[in-house]
Formats: C-alpha cells, structure tokens, sequence
C-alpha cells in the first residue's frame, strides 16, 4: 500500500502528557496542542520522505524502509531507527523506548506512539 498524499492533523490524545515525557517543555506544549499539522509523505518503492508542518515548525525525515537512518523526532532531537513495514499497511520503527505504528485504513493514517505506559495518538485524514 502507497502512504503518498497530504494528510491533516483531526484528532490526537494524550498529547500533554506524552509530549511532556518526551520533555518537551511546557511553553511548546502549549503552542502546539491545537495546531492541526499537515503530513506531507511522499512513498516510492521503499523510499519514504515526510515533511510534518506544525505551525511555524517543519520537521523533515527520509528514509529507506528495513535501513537504518537517522530521524529528527518531535522535540528535534536526532536518534537512529529502523523503519520497517508490518503487512501492507503499517509502518514501525522504535527508538529510545519508544513505540511508532503509522497505520493507514483508506484515507486515514493513524499514527500511535507508546513511551512506557504513556499511549499518545494522532489520527490525519488525506487534504
């Protein structure tokens, strides 16, 4: 299955209290928690570039799928993962005790991520 296509942020939860864990700080938290992100993913083959806009932000990740690179995460430090697809439809990656499946049904990506105990989910639908 292609992830190709802009998606834009409908719903997230628990989005404080992860983004706390992830020690975000709380002047960030506060001015991202309302902004509806674009995700722009561009998939060909195993190749895969997305470009996250969350306001004034813009965070940039390529990668190759089953590869090691490394990716920006969402308090802009830089960790070294694995992005691997499970089935057709879901793509995995861990880093620093961190759990991400981006999930895609039709138009809809749904990305959780699990730090721990801490579950914070994003639902996108295709713009």
């Amino acid at each position: 299955m292609n992830f190709s296509g802009k998606y834009q942020l409908q719903s997230q939860e628990n989005f404080e209290p992860f983004m706390k864990a992830m020690g975000m700080s709380d002047d960030l938290i506060q001015k991202g928690k309302d902004i509806k992100g674009i995700s722009e993913i561009v998939h060909n083959g195993k190749h895969v570039k997305l470009t996250i806009t969350y306001g004034p932000k813009v965070l940039h990740n390529e990668f190759t799928l089953g590869e090691e690179c490394e990716l920006e995460t969402m308090s802009g430090e830089k960790v070294k993962a694995v992005v691997t697809m499970e089935g057709d439809n879901k793509m995995v990656t861990s880093f620093k005790g961190m759990k991400s499946v981006t999930e895609l049904n039709g138009d809809t990506i749904t990305n959780t991520m699990t730090l721990g105990d801490l579950v914070y989910k994003r639902i996108s639908k295709k713009i």
